[in-house]
């Protein structure tokens, strides 16, 4: 059982705290249909990557950041599918205030929107993709919110479901714990740790500002 000390903890969003798998896959699909794209070309890389940049992979003819505007309006508006993670409200209320964020893919329009409709609290520190000149894989997403926690990226705690975004974590020099609501554990391979649930991450917070974080 696999125990991390840190300084803070780093979310990421879809897939992690909020459950929008059917959600993404129902827009994503949707959007290619109207498009005339390949809707499984589209989901083969969608997971934990800004919308931006798969829409300028898979349709480059298209004005991508229009596309994103209407897109991602679409997802915020229509949120059936989308619930909260088991164990999420119980262990970001676990965490100190300020020793936590989150950092999506998404935009904020559509992370705000997704926190408030599953009852999460929306974090001081939340990057998003309007935020960021470089999306996950690129380690820009984590660095960030490691920058604005006021934490040592090395001293940060990332929890993703999607190899683009352990591999953003890792090429911040931070560690990761992955999570198989998306992928396989054999697709994260290279998380710290991999685990089925959130209900198995367990933090305490001594009087040093330390996490002491266990994974079983």
């Amino acid at each position: 059982m696999p125990t991390f000390s840190c300084a803070a903890i780093l979310f990421d969003l879809d897939g992690v705290l909020v459950d929008s798998t059917r959600a993404v896959d129902r827009e994503w699909r949707e959007w290619a249909r109207r498009k005339g794209v390949d809707g499984d070309a589209v989901m083969a890389i969608a997971h934990g990557v800004r919308t931006l940049e798969v829409i300028q992979r898979v349709a480059p003819h298209l004005d991508a950041e229009a596309e994103v505007r209407e897109l991602e309006s679409r997802e915020a508006n229509h949120q059936a599918g989308v619930s909260v993670m088991p164990g999420a409200v119980e262990l970001v209320h676990s965490i100190p205030e300020g020793r936590w964020g989150v950092v999506t893919s998404g935009t904020r329009l559509l992370a705000s929107a997704r926190l408030r409709f599953c009852g999460l609290p929306v974090p001081k520190v939340l990057v998003t993709a309007d935020e960021v000149a470089h999306g996950k894989p690129h380690p820009e997403p984590y660095l960030k919110g490691a920058e604005r926690l006021g934490v040592d990226p090395a001293d940060c705690l990332v929890i993703e479901d999607a190899p683009a975004g352990i591999q953003s974590g890792r090429a911040g020099g931070m560690k990761v714990v992955g999570i198989t609501s998306t992928y396989t554990a054999g697709a994260l391979w290279h998380a710290d740790a991999v685990i089925g649930k959130l209900e198995q991450i367990q933090v305490t917070a001594n009087g040093a500002g330390r996490l002491g974080v266990e994974v079983g």
